[in-house]
């Protein structure tokens, strides 16, 4: 008679159901088998349909429904009553963070379905300069927003964190207490009434009619520092103290304790508040529609001429979408694919930024 082998993984599986538990594994199978049944129910109520129409966030909560129910009935049978409790209560946090996920799911696959049928070299390469029905694309607006958003952040930055590192480090007194007034007044203006602002300011300078790129990034710079300012103080607010004594006990001075130790400690939050903002103004369209105007051909001089913007150029094929509804609306969920993966790319470099400068722990 031949001994039969039992890998290590099956007898802890084994013990664990013996002794009344559920392995580790169990509910992550659960929930694996739960969504995949989910998705093959709405997949066959769609069947015949467009992939579009595809109710994903309609899949996915109900998947997590049953996966509650599927992980309480086990967990009563293999366990107890106490541990199914135990696993009821886990499986209610998994469901709400399932429903706080669903407008982002449904989301981004609405816009990954529809952008993807207009993802092309066309797309990327050309204008809407004289177009009017199919064909074009969108590589006016992408350097639009990329130019402006990139002159904002250069503007913006900088006055935010060096902002902060006043309150944090040397404000005092009523100067301090009117700056974050007034901080927190800025967070939560309407974006129009920064371009209205920025348009007000240049009737004045240069008259009226005008619109540039400049115009834009200025407008987006009202939006973006109380932004840094708030991440970047509340970031420098978690250094702890001892690092800054144990700097100054060692005879640095203080602008060199704030270089050389506060900033570094601090930027890996420092990073993500930046992101935080340029996410927060790359998407507007009032107050570059009101400032940077609209354009169909390419430019790429900030001071000269309108400029297009990614969210203006969707909020135009929406609105204006010529003598093809169909390729407006193609180009129009291209656009907005183009954005969020713009949002993305930025995100995964700040990441990397503050990977690489933050201190090392390790020895």
């Amino acid at each position: 008679m031949t001994a039969s082998v039992v890998t290590p993984s099956a007898a802890n599986a084994i013990n664990s159901l013996s002794s009344g538990r559920l392995p580790r594994w169990a509910p992550w199978t659960i929930l694996a088998v739960s969504l995949a049944l989910s998705f093959a129910v709405f997949a066959l109520l769609n069947m015949g349909g467009e992939i579009a129409d595809f109710n994903i966030a309609g899949a996915v909560f109900f998947g997590f429904v049953v996966f509650a129910i599927a992980l309480v009935v086990i967990s009563r049978i293999v366990e107890s009553s106490r541990h199914a409790t135990n696993r009821f209560a886990t499986a209610l946090v998994s469901l709400a963070f399932a429903i706080a996920l669903l407008p982002l799911v449904s989301l981004l696959y609405t816009v990954t379905v529809n952008g993807l049928q207009r993802f092309d070299a066309e797309f990327f390469s050309s204008s809407m300069r004289s177009v009017v029905g199919d064909g074009g694309g969108a590589v006016h607006a992408i350097w639009g927003t990329l130019l402006i958003t990139l002159a904002a952040a250069i503007i913006s930055v900088p006055i935010g964190l060096f902002t902060s590192i006043y309150l944090v480090e040397y404000g005092r007194g009523r100067l301090a207490r009117a700056i974050t007034f007034f901080v927190d007044v800025m967070t939560g203006i309407p974006s129009i009434v920064a371009g209205l602002f920025i348009v007000a300011l240049f009737t004045m300078l240069i008259g009226s009619g005008k619109y540039m790129g400049f115009m834009g990034t200025l407008a987006l710079c009202v939006l973006m520092v109380p932004v840094v300012v708030r991440s970047s103080e509340e970031m420098l607010r978690l250094v702890p103290n001892e690092l800054r004594e144990a700097s100054y006990a060692l005879g640095v001075p203080k602008w060199l304790t704030i270089a050389k130790v506060v900033l570094p400690t601090a930027i890996a939050g420092i990073m993500t508040g930046v992101m935080l903002s340029i996410s927060r103004v790359i998407g507007e369209t009032a107050p570059l529609l009101l400032t940077a105007g609209f354009t169909t051909s390419l430019n790429t001089n900030l001071f000269d001429q309108p400029m297009m913007t990614l969210p203006v150029f969707v909020y135009s094929q929406f609105q204006n979408p010529g003598t093809n509804i169909d390729a407006a609306l193609g180009r129009a969920w291209a656009g907005a694919l183009t954005l969020i993966l713009i949002v993305l790319a930025l995100n995964i470099v700040a990441r990397l930024i503050a990977k690489y400068f933050s201190p090392k722990t390790g020895r």
